[in-house]
């Protein structure tokens, strides 16, 4: 069910899973160590780094615990084509971020695959590579790794990696503050302010600050493009009018449904509802003979997984490539495109509050069919003669994600839990409806939310639902208070990345651009929070917005 506005439980874990955790704890009682600081970052995205690099420039100590290994999050694990939005209101350390980007490629070692000036210098709606503000845009996953590692190397920051939050007992509270948090290795963490960095809102969830997951009804925030849109087909990630069957023997009910077809009733028009909008990986592929590897068969592989894309096929379509999007060194940023595609639809409801062991399954279970669509496109006879030639033109760029053979370590996780904290954005904050008091930041792109399930209409076809682009008609302010919880619930937390948003608003917010100021934002009233020795609640929002705008943060337009 959904979760509004309600104090959440904490995920309820089987019972082998349980008795895990209760021997982690009773491990930890014996050999518990403790570590402190005066912030303590939960998770490796994005705005982790951007966080914590924040914290010790004010001075503050700061340790990042996260549950990755490799730091960045989706910006360096295949995300390299960004979704700027207009870059003009990325300031602060975001377009620090993608000012050292620019440096990286300013370097002709860095060109190892093409020559600079054969690079197309394309990028969503700007130029890659911005010479007159010495910014770039679109790059590959191991030069933002690189930059990530930096910022930690140059501001001395502690990371403990592969740190596993422990959900169901790691979070001790007083008097509305989080004192400490215990991960599964039974280490201990001490901090004054906690930020929850994931993109899951782990460390929300189990300090007892409500949440959302799912869509909203519009009647709830007087929205129009949340719930569920069924006749809505934007983009073009849709069957439009193919009238594919959803069935084994076309036309004929009683032979069953074909895979990956939901048969549950898609919900009435802007109800809400508890999916989430469908994950994949966002791969890093090449043609260039020296650095491809070809695509395997994966384990558990099943052509029949793929029988509706050979009707789509039949039915006409050929743009499979279309979101091969160009990034240097003769390589891909790949990103789901058409009806079916490398998003897998409906197959992660589940995830936002599932045990890690659940989501470990839900994550290989996305990369066994993603792997499996790529080797079926390149193998299986039906598949269009030029299609398949074409993708096997194509493979894994060797020199990317080499710890895990050449596969993105990050699942794309669009959307999981967000926060009902102080204020809620909404679409109507988005798109300028209502107006948003106390900016920590700015936004621009599209409320984009993908497909969140796939249906059979009343007519007995195909089609996808939950595919949404609306674009707001100039950037906007981000309030402080979305990445605040209720005072009552929280005193010492910030959620820069699971904020408090309804699911179309989100939508927008969710671009990694926006989670790294988010992360600087958060991490300015952190170190103030520490300072004062004062809670985050009670900072002047008149000295966040002068250490802001000193640190390069656009908490406005300047038309």
């Amino acid at each position: 069910m959904n979760k509004y506005n309600e104090k959440v439980k904490f995920p309820i874990y089987t019972v082998l899973i349980g008795l895990l955790l209760c021997g982690c704890q009773n491990q930890s009682a014996v050999n518990a160590k403790k570590m402190s600081a005066d912030v303590i970052v939960y998770g490796g995205t994005s705005a982790a780094m951007t966080t914590s690099v924040q914290v010790a420039r004010m001075g503050k100590s700061v340790i990042i615990v996260s549950p990755d290994k490799h730091l960045g999050g989706l910006s360096s694990s295949g995300l390299g084509f960004t979704d700027t939005g207009d870059k003009s209101v990325i300031g602060g350390l975001s377009r620090e971020f993608y000012h050292r980007i620019y440096e990286h490629y300013q370097k002709p070692e860095s060109w190892t695959w093409q020559e600079k000036e054969a690079y197309g210098n394309v990028g969503q709606g700007t130029p890659a590579i911005d010479g007159e503000n010495r910014t770039m845009w679109i790059f590959e996953p191991h030069a933002a790794e690189s930059v990530f590692e930096d910022f930690v190397r140059e501001h001395h920051i502690q990371v403990i990696r592969d740190e596993w939050l422990d959900r169901e007992h790691g979070v001790v509270k007083e008097n509305g503050k989080i004192r400490s948090i215990t991960t599964l290795s039974g280490q201990i963490y001490e901090g004054k302010i906690f930020i929850d960095a994931t993109y899951e809102g782990d460390l929300m969830a189990a300090a007892g600050v409500s949440y959302c997951v799912g869509r909203e009804t519009n009647s709830l925030y007087d929205e129009e493009w949340n719930g569920v849109q069924t006749g809505v087909l934007h983009h073009g990630h849709h069957f439009s009018n193919r009238n594919i069957s959803p069935y084994v023997v076309p036309d004929n009910p009683a032979s069953g449904i074909l895979p990956r077809i939901s048969a549950a009733d898609p919900g009435k028009k802007g109800e809400g509802d508890d999916k989430i909008q469908a994950y994949c990986f966002r791969m890093c592929l090449t043609q260039n003979e020296e650095n491809r590897v070809p695509f395997e068969k994966p384990d558990g592989y099943d052509p029949s997984q793929y029988e509706l894309l050979i009707r789509i096929f039949e039915s006409g379509w050929r743009q499979t490539f279309n979101k091969f999007d160009p990034i240097p060194n003769l390589k891909t940023d790949v990103n789901n495109h058409g009806p079916f595609s490398f998003d897998n639809i409906g197959m992660n409801d589940d995830y936002p509050e599932a045990s890690y062991e659940r989501r470990k399954e839900i994550i290989r279970e996305h990369e066994t069919y993603q792997k499996g669509l790529l080797y079926f496109i390149a193998t299986d006879p039906r598949v269009p003669k030029e299609i398949q030639d074409e993708m096997n033109k194509w493979g894994l760029a060797r020199d990317e994600f080499v710890d895990n053979g050449h596969w993105p370590h990050q699942l794309y996780i669009r959307e999981a839990r967000r926060m009902i904290g102080e204020v809620v954005m909404t679409e109507n904050e988005i798109m300028g409806k209502n107006p948003v008091k106390q900016s920590i930041g700015m936004g621009s792109y599209t409320m984009d939310s993908h497909n969140v399930q796939r249906y059979i209409t009343p007519e007995g076809y195909v089609q996808n639902e939950g595919d949404i682009g609306v674009s707001p008609p100039e950037p906007y302010q981000i309030a402080l208070g979305t990445i605040l919880p209720k005072k009552e619930e929280c005193t010492n937390l910030l959620v820069p990345v699971a904020v408090s948003s309804s699911h179309i608003a989100f939508g927008s917010i969710r671009m990694e651009p926006v989670f790294m100021i988010l992360g600087q934002s958060a991490g300015t009233i952190a170190a103030m929070a520490v300072e004062k020795n004062i809670g985050i609640h009670d900072i002047p929002y008149d000295g966040i917005k002068m250490q802001l705008i000193e640190d390069g943060q656009i908490l406005e337009i300047n038309r």
